[in-house]
Formats: C-alpha cells, structure tokens, sequence
C-alpha cells in the first residue's frame, strides 16, 4: 500500500505542466571528455523528469569535448556550454552553479550516467521531505569503459543527521548521485578550488557534503539510479592525490573543530585508505593495493579486519606473488568488451533487475552503516562540543 502511495505521489510530479515542476540545474565539469560526454548527455536527455536545464562547462578541454556538446545543443534548448581555462572540478562546477537557475542542482561527471527515473526520484523525495532537508541522494553502480555493469553497488540507508557518521565514512562516495538545494550551496560556499591549487583535487564532494550536513539533513533514495564509471586504467593514478586531498580537507575540520576527537580522524582514514586499495586492487595495481591496506592498519589495528575486502586485497597480491604475474589491465578490457557487445539490445526490465541483483549482498553492510549512525554521535559526541 505504501509502494502504491509513492508511486501516485511521484505521477502527480509528472503530471504537472513544467513551469509548475521546480527547475533541476544539471551541471557537468568536462575535461577531454569527449569519449563518454554523449552517453551522458544522453541519460540526461532521456529523464523522465522533464523540467530542467543542462549546463556543461569546458574546463580547458584539448579534445572535441566542446564541438560534441555544441551538436546536442542544435537538438535542444535546454543545453548550455560554459567554458573556462583548466581551473579543476570545483571552479568548473562553481561556475555552472552561478550560471544555474533551477532551485535544485545535480551535479553530474562528465562520464557517469543516470538511469531513466534518477531526477523523477529525487525531486520527489526532497519535495516530500522538510525545508531541513538540504539533500538526497540515490545508490549508483559501478560500470565500465564500454557500459557494462561491474557488480559493486554503492548503497548505503544513512540519512538525517549524518554529519559524525559523514565524518567516518563517504557513504555517498560518488559526485553524480546527489540533489542539492540551490540555497544550501548559497549558504556553504559551493566547492572549494584551493584543493587543486595544492595538488589535493578529489575530494571536493566529500568537502561539500560535509559542509552541508552541518547545516542540513540527508534522504536517501533507496534505488540503484546511477552508473559510475570506473576506468582501469586511471583509477591508481589519482589515489596519492586523493589521499593528500583528504589531508588537507582534514586540516580544514580540525582548524574548525580543534577539540575533534583523534579517534574519528584515524577511523575515517582507515576506511579511506582501504577504499583505494580497493581502487587499485581494481586497476590490478596489488602491490599498491597492499601498501594503502597496511596504512589503514597502522592507524586503526581493528576495523579493517571487519572488511572483506581486506582480506581479497592480501589474497590476490599473495597470488600475484605466487604467479609472478597478476592479470593484466589490457586482458580484464578484453573481456568485459566481450561480455558488453550486446548491451545496447538489452531490455530496460533486465537492466534494471542486474542493478538490483547485488542488493542482496548489501544488506550486512546496511546494518553495520546503521549501527554506526546510530552509536557515532552517542560515542563521540556532537560537533558543537568540539569548538
């Protein structure tokens, strides 16, 4: 009954003529873009949720980015192109937020995608939520170079007041699955540029989702809606300046919060670190892999033997070892093009069914996301005891 309740809630959205549909700015930084920014201009194009503008901004491109983003604007009027010099993704994005009209704004990358009723979704769920509730967020799923899925879904049930548990962990740990209220951005101060000034890009949605939550609630939509691609080939070569990101952003919160507890820092570290052994346990980078796993351990001796994918990382640098020879990069590429020469002739049903297929397998880590939101505020305390 309540699923039916939802889903009138959300046809009557649709049902409204657009200019009584709130605006969505869709905004997308784009650097040589050129190989995916079709594809994602397509998912956005083929929205349910009609009311919105789209504004790409060229950050610097030395690639066809902006010729191929002028041709979809002879298709519709609601693209726009911003271009400025290689500033980074935060002034980019800055930019097209100035720009932006809508009173919500969806931040998209240049090569991820959303899924037909992403926008629909979310729209409905911020409409239906208080004036306290800044943003919501939607599950995304991994995929590759050519579109196909990996498998690895990116859920989490966390919501309302999530600034502690934030600080432990980037549940929503992707820039393209998020609505924000434009007044919200207006009152933290938008994405911070100085990231890349000091060789620290990568972090930026971690920053700004953590501004927000001090100010506002989260939602979730609990449905895979995103596609976030991953690049073998690009994924070990950022995490130095992730993690020098992440270093610098935490310069920023204890320079806030000087009485912050030491204890969330080394936790949230540790889980980082183990996210880009992750990484680059994916890009076959093991030995790599191996090093941020025993950083993570150096701080935090405990958590990481909770994580499965501590032991999957010691394991296959163990094989590596034992083989002298991981597989390659070139060999994992061969193979998913194989398996996605038909995707394109997949039906919307099955598509749907294989991003729900490994939910099944989320449902340990929903309840210890759980558990930890409920306990991170009793054990460590609020923010406001920390100034």
């Amino acid at each position: 009954m309540k699923g039916k309740v939802i889903q009138m809630a959300i046809q009557s959205i649709d049902t409204l003529p657009s200019k009584k549909q709130p605006l969505v700015s869709v905004i997308i930084p784009a650097y040589n873009a050129e190989k995916f920014i079709a594809k994602t201009l397509e998912s956005v194009l083929a929205q349910t949720y009609h009311n919105i503008e789209v504004i790409v901004v060229d950050d610097g491109s030395e690639d066809r980015t902006a010729q191929i983003v002028q041709s979809y604007m002879e298709r519709t009027s609601q693209l726009k192109l911003l271009s400025q010099k290689n500033l980074g993704v935060a002034a980019a994005r800055n930019l097209g937020i100035h720009q932006a009209k809508g009173k919500f704004i969806a931040p998209l990358d240049a090569d991820d995608i959303w899924y037909e009723q992403n926008i629909e979704r979310q729209v409905h769920a911020i409409l239906s939520a208080e004036k306290n509730v800044g943003l919501v967020y939607s599950w995304s799923i991994d995929i590759d170079e050519f579109g196909q899925q990996l498998g690895c879904v990116r859920a989490s049930r966390i919501a309302g007041r999530v600034y502690t548990t934030l600080l432990l962990h980037d549940f929503i740990a992707n820039a393209s699955s998020v609505l924000i209220r434009k007044d919200c951005l207006d009152q933290v101060g938008g994405y911070d540029p100085t990231l890349k000034q000091q060789n620290g890009q990568g972090g930026e949605d971690w920053d700004i989702y953590l501004r927000i939550a001090e100010h506002y609630e989260f939602r979730v939509i609990p449905e895979v809606l995103v596609g976030y691609r991953q690049l073998a080939n690009s994924m070990s070569a950022d995490s130095y300046q992730m993690a020098r990101s992440r270093f610098l952003i935490w310069q920023k919160i204890r320079q806030q919060y000087p009485r912050i507890p030491t204890s969330i820092e080394r936790l949230s570290n540790s889980s980082f670190y183990l996210h880009l052994a992750d990484q680059d346990y994916r890009a076959t980078e093991y030995r790599t892999a191996l090093d941020w796993t025993i950083k993570a351990l150096k701080i935090d001796p405990l958590t990481p033997f909770l994580r499965l994918g501590l032991y999957k990382t010691v394991v296959f640098f163990l094989l590596s070892k034992l083989s002298r020879r991981a597989p390659s990069v070139k060999a994992i590429k061969s193979y998913r093009q194989i398996k996605s020469k038909n995707i394109h002739s997949t039906s919307h049903e099955t598509l749907f069914l294989q991003r729900q297929k490994p939910l099944f397998f989320c449902q340990p880590k929903f309840f210890a996301e759980l558990l930890i939101h409920q306990l991170a505020s009793f054990i460590f305390g609020s923010s406001k005891k920390w100034t």
